[in-house]
């Protein structure tokens, strides 16, 4: 692809913001998380204004680059001429977080199969496993609809949210909120390694044992205490050096 750079073009805010949005896009691939081109990962770019990033639709997670993501506002318009074209349907499950929570710059969606199928389970996320126990502590749910286009499910959408940081979509995904990039995708992979782990214990036909729920209760302390109160920016830098090793063409 020739994408024309726009490094100079935009503040260096907006191009870190840039950097680190296309990797993120390129980690969820090498994750094995995306589903073709279908799926979005938004940024809400610092300032007063409502302006995101996303993805240029139509091109797959491991193609897309700080300068191929597309700058829209808060109706999916584009505010910069850009080639390619977005999915404002896409947008609408996106533009119903950042609109009631201004903690959120980054909103992450999967159509994992893991994540798709503990959806579809009945109780959810069980508490079996040290990694849903971070799920458990802040996570909410929000019932089918069908496909998400329609803006007439946004409110009930937001308020099935709330102030969680975790959203199993049932019998559609997974989504995960964060104040950064990084938060966004470390709870990602946590709450998709739950998923696994949950299809996977199934699978085995015993009876699970369950986290005593008083652990749950203080495992935000605890999550503090795994990364030194650094969040999801304690991985990051490791994971951009891992992506650095393997497809750098992300920063173009």
């Amino acid at each position: 692809m020739n994408t024309t750079s726009l490094k100079t073009q935009v503040s260096p805010e907006e191009w870190q913001l840039r950097t680190d949005l296309a990797a993120c896009y390129r980690l969820v691939a090498m994750y094995g998380w995306s589903d073709l081109v279908f799926t979005h990962i938004s940024a809400r770019i610092p300032g007063p204004e409502h302006h995101f990033l996303i993805n240029p639709y139509g091109l797959m997670f491991d193609e897309i680059t700080a300068s191929s993501l597309v700058k829209v506002d808060q109706n999916c318009n584009k505010l910069i001429d850009s080639p390619y074209p977005v999915n404002p349907a896409g947008f609408v499950i996106h533009s119903a977080v950042h609109a009631v929570r201004e903690d959120a710059q980054c909103v992450l969606h999967t159509h994992t199969r893991a994540g798709v199928a503990v959806s579809a389970q009945k109780a959810g996320v069980l508490p079996i496993s040290q990694q849903s126990t971070f799920v458990l502590a802040s996570l909410a749910y929000h019932d089918y609809e069908g496909v998400a286009f329609r803006d007439d499910e946004k409110p009930r959408l937001q308020a099935d949210l709330g102030n969680a940081n975790f959203l199993m979509l049932r019998n559609h995904g997974l989504l995960t909120v964060g104040p950064s990039i990084a938060d966004a995708f470390l709870s990602m992979y946590v709450f998709e390694s739950t998923c696994q782990i949950q299809i996977a214990a199934q699978s085995g036909g015993s009876e699970l044992v369950q986290v005593d729920p008083r652990i749950v209760q203080g495992v935000a302390q605890a999550l503090k205490v795994q990364t030194g109160g650094m969040g999801g920016q304690f991985a990051w830098p490791a994971l951009l050096r891992k992506l650095d090793r393997v497809d750098p063409g992300y920063k173009d």
